[in-house]
């Protein structure tokens, strides 16, 4: 699914509703509660959106990775017991509370997943409960319970878009992709704005296809893409303790080729997780960075990762200003902590178009400074617009080691006083 340029929302939604069609075999539903936290200090309610999947059959072929955080929430606990289970079908997810660390976590968890089965028909076993949103407070399980019978009742087939809008917290617009493949198709939801530098995914990442695959090649299909993109991306640096991304297949199309089932799946979550970088909090750019030349592809990732997450460099590009030294500073940071001793003469830096610094020294002038600053321009959002991506251009900065053969991609945002706003006013 190629985007164009947006410049209204119904126009974006529009455009999503045509492009998100359920594989065969899936249907899905939304509904809303509300319910007033525990833990707030006022008595004003919370409205809360619960989405569901749901696979028509049990679903021999699913594959989950999850966030490495050392304090993951209950959803991520309860999703790694799954993975062992025999078949899955269905998917229960909430917005507002992360279901993370709170007392009774686990066991709310397990008690929405039995509703949900009893409602379904289906044993507990084969439902995964998914929750983003505040962490440390309690869900209002005896509300969600209320509303399964109506979320169930609206179980439907077609659009997806619903789905996509009712997992959103901090997200400015709902992310749909969808590629097809071999007469059938692979759709991919994400949310995630903020807390974005996963050591696995992004925030949440459902994949649902009817592309019939088996369990160790879909598993390991999900653990390669993952790694080159949701795991290649970054917004300010901090890991989610709810990370996770989930595969489910109806195998209902036969006849596609493992390789090109893995291609198609490496292909849609490398745009989903760029989506996630467009739709970061505040952001205004997104940052491609390249580096070559390493000796590993670890140290490739490290360094880009660096410089992404650099503040001096983020805070730079967002004010449209090429203060290029910044980047240079950011590498030499990164290779220095590292130990390793650089010889400068080998690194190259291109922004853009432009080299900026060759053979141990900057090429920078007056005339290449406004160049530069006109391209940032061109690749600028407006952090405060919401409902639709602006358009799909970046901020591509590459960097030549000199070094090795090794390289990495990863891609961030830039840092704005709007992302500073939006987490300061995050629970109040």
């Amino acid at each position: 699914m190629t985007f164009p340029d947006f410049h209204h929302e119904a126009d974006y939604l529009s455009f999503l509703e045509a492009r998100s069609a359920l594989p065969a075999g899936f249907r899905a539903a939304v509904s809303r509660i509300a319910f007033t936290p525990q833990e707030r200090p006022t008595l004003e309610p919370y409205r809360m959106n619960l989405a569901l999947l749901c696979a028509d059959e049990p679903v021999e072929s699913f594959g989950g990775v999850f966030t490495r955080n050392a304090f993951p929430g209950a959803p991520v606990i309860l999703g790694r017991e799954r993975l062992a289970e025999p078949v899955v079908q269905g998917v229960l997810v909430n917005n507002k509370i992360a279901n993370v660390r709170a007392a009774t976590g686990l066991e709310d968890a397990r008690r929405l997943t039995a509703a949900l089965g009893e409602r379904l028909g289906l044993p507990a076993e084969r439902l995964f409960s998914v929750s983003t949103g505040i962490i440390g407070w309690t869900l209002p399980v005896a509300e969600i319970e209320g509303a399964i019978p109506s979320l169930c009742d609206g179980l439907h087939r077609g659009s997806a878009l619903d789905v996509a809008q009712a997992i959103m917290t901090t997200d400015g617009f709902p992310k749909v992709r969808r590629v097809e493949i071999g007469g059938g198709s692979i759709l991919g939801i994400v949310k995630g704005a903020g807390m974005i530098e996963p050591n696995m995914a992004t925030m949440l990442a459902f994949v649902l296809t009817d592309v019939a695959i088996r369990r160790e090649a879909a598993r390991r299909a999900l653990a390669q893409a993952v790694r080159e993109s949701f795991n290649a991306i970054t917004v300010d640096g901090d890991m989610s303790t709810s990370d996770m991304a989930l595969l489910l297949s109806s195998g209902r199309v036969a006849g596609v080729a493992e390789d090109d089932f893995v291609q198609a799946l490496a292909r849609l979550c490398g745009l989903l997780a760029q989506d996630v970088v467009r739709n970061g909090e505040g952001a205004g750019h997104v940052l491609q960075l390249t580096v070559s030349g390493l000796q590993t592809d670890e140290l490739a990732r490290g360094v880009a990762k660096a410089v992404a997450n650099s503040p001096l460099v983020k805070t730079a590009v967002y004010g449209n200003d090429p203060n290029v030294g910044r980047l240079l500073s950011a590498v030499g940071d990164y290779l220095g902590s590292a130990g390793l001793s650089v010889d400068p003469r080998l690194i190259t830096i291109r922004v853009g178009e432009e080299t900026v610094f060759a053979e141990g020294a900057f090429r920078i002038d007056r005339e290449k400074e406004v160049r530069l600053s006109d391209y940032l321009k061109s690749a600028a959002m407006n952090p405060r617009v919401t409902g639709y991506p602006q358009h799909q251009r970046s901020v591509e900065i590459a960097i030549d080691c000199g070094m090795g053969r090794a390289d990495a991609r990863v891609w961030g945002s830039d840092l704005s006083d709007q992302y500073v706003h939006e987490n300061a006013d995050y629970r109040t």
